[in-house]
């Protein structure tokens, strides 16, 4: 306790002499105290009213009051303690009464009430400090002190704008709508990756994954589906059976990425009110012919907001084996196509989407590649501290960027599964060369779907196999070893070399394409599918 000493005369030092047992007297009657005492007691019970509003009331004497304030600072700080605790044991159900619209609201409203509350408490403080017995210097410290505690109390208010926030987001990107059902124990999502650039008649989705996850394990497989996949099947149950009977089969025409825009343009009616976008259902459908699974739900990412929500994430990092080119700034400062060396990169949202997308001197393979290693990198990047950090802009960029049928009500358990993937291998296959048959076969154009489902399904039984081999490192091995040397991290670097001798660099791969040395920069390019995520 802090030694209170005064210069007041006997008489009147009398009154704290009377009651020597009674150490909360200094506090109550700072009359008699000196000026550094009086000081020292206002800040002591300023600090206090902010930790646990209600005790500088009671110590100052207040008692009828302090004890009303202490009784609710006491279950606020048991119900934040609850928070915790729910967010420590389980995770899913707290972001599940979070994301409920109801409690959105109800939260909304404590949280505007918590900090109406707060400030007729440090209101109350401030009258208890007894301002006008400090000197001038003392005042202006406690005056400027009180001013920052005020504003401590618009705390909740900022609480309740992120809750509200979250709220108009999570309402304009998710449906209010039945949980979605398990299939074999499973959740099979759609991820596309839309594109409306220039030239195009209408939305084409240019990146095409089936996000499998094993609902008890968190075990997850990825297959991504070529943009220019051929003859794909519907289900029977698919009204678009009755459209296209022989499945989406028109020859080249009829490549997969262009099934969105056929079926919005043509066939929006064959699906009843319910389904929210016809063509995102047409890929589903289609999809789920091709894997041989069903595919419950989907979540298509429009190409351009891509880059805005890798900046809300804070960027992503990768590392890759081969060079990569890009539209950009080549080293004499020109613009054209410029190089990402193999190493490691912390991609901004523009610089992520131009790797994900590049498929210059390389393959569709390759690009499918990339396009799981970002979005691998993306899932990463989505962990609590990232997410609260940057709640606002994540809610807003993927307000503008994401459309999906997944419904609201199972947000938690779709995150708590999230976290269960998270910590595993996801494997991966791509219906398409090199995974079915070698580049040039053509496997793309006329597809083995009896051959595919049997895969799928292969994958889906090495999981336990996968289980056990889960933590161990991702080996990358090279078609030509010879070239390369192992670097710590796994990743092989092919060391391609100068007719000098001297390593190739960016400068050297833009002078190759200058003077049309083309077969150079494919072998450069080679092995830039060669990706993985770096946390």
């Amino acid at each position: 306790m802090t030694q209170f000493s005064s210069t007041k005369p006997a008489a009147a030092r009398s009154h704290l002499n009377a009651t020597p047992g009674r150490l909360t007297d200094p506090f109550r009657h700072p009359e008699h105290l000196d000026e550094q005492p009086r000081f020292k007691r206002a800040v002591l019970l300023l600090l206090a009213s902010l930790i646990a509003p209600g005790t500088a009331q009671i110590v100052a004497g207040d008692k009828a009051a302090g004890r009303r304030f202490l009784r609710i600072t006491v279950l606020l700080w048991a119900g934040l303690a609850a928070v915790i605790v729910l967010a420590i044991l389980n995770r899913g159900l707290l972001i599940g009464l979070l994301a409920n619209p109801i409690a959105q609201w109800a939260a909304i409203i404590a949280l505007l009430g918590l900090a109406l509350w707060w400030f007729l408490v440090q209101l109350n403080t401030i009258r208890v400090l007894k301002l006008s017995s400090l000197e001038p210097n003392h005042k202006r410290i406690v005056g400027a002190m009180c001013v920052l505690a005020l504003l401590a109390t618009g705390i909740p208010l900022y609480g309740a704008y992120v809750v509200n926030a979250g709220r108009s987001a999570l309402g304009s990107i998710f449906e209010t709508k039945p949980a979605i059902d398990l299939v074999d124990g499973r959740y099979n999502f759609l991820l596309l990756g839309a594109d409306a650039g220039e030239g195009r008649m209408g939305l084409r989705p240019d990146s095409i994954s089936v996000v499998s996850v094993n609902a008890k394990t968190g075990q997850s497989a990825i297959f991504s589906i070529p943009r220019d996949f051929q003859n794909a099947p519907f289900p029977d149950d698919s009204p678009l059976k009755q459209v296209y009977p022989d499945g989406y089969s028109c020859g080249d025409a009829c490549i997969i990425n262009s099934l969105y825009t056929d079926v919005m343009n043509n066939h929006r009616d064959v699906y009843d009110d319910s389904v929210k976008d016809p063509g995102a259902q047409a890929m589903m459908d289609a999809t789920s012919g091709i894997l041989g699974i069903t595919v419950q739900g989907y979540a298509m990412i429009d190409m351009q907001g891509f880059a805005e929500m890798i900046d809300a994430l804070g960027g992503v990092k990768v590392e890759t084996e081969g060079w990569v080119t890009y539209r950009g700034k080549q080293p004499d400062g020109t613009w054209g196509n410029a190089w990402w060396g193999p190493g490691k990169h912390h991609f901004n949202g523009a610089d992520a989407l131009s790797f994900a997308r590049s498929r210059k001197y390389s393959t569709d393979y390759s690009r499918v590649r990339r396009q799981q290693c970002i979005q691998q990198a993306m899932i990463q990047q989505f962990n609590p501290q990232n997410v609260l950090a940057n709640f606002t802009q994540i809610m807003s960029a993927g307000e503008r960027v994401v459309e999906t049928d997944l419904p609201q009500g199972q947000l938690g358990s779709f995150v708590s599964l999230a976290e269960k993937a998270r910590a595993q291998k996801v494997q991966k296959l791509t219906i398409g060369a090199p995974d079915f048959g070698e580049p040039g076969d053509k496997f793309s154009t006329y597809p083995d779907f009896d051959q595919i489902h049997t895969r799928v399904q292969e994958t889906f039984s090495n999981e336990e196999a996968e289980e056990q081999a889960r933590g161990e490192a991702e080996v990358f091995a090279s078609p030509r070893p010879v070239l390369g040397f192992s670097k710590p991290s796994g990743l092989m670097y092919f060391e391609l070399t100068k007719p000098d001798g001297s390593p190739i660099d960016e400068s050297y791969l833009v002078e190759m394409e200058r003077i049309g040395q083309y077969g150079i920069l494919e072998q450069a390019s080679e092995n830039n599918h060669k990706c993985k995520p770096l946390s």
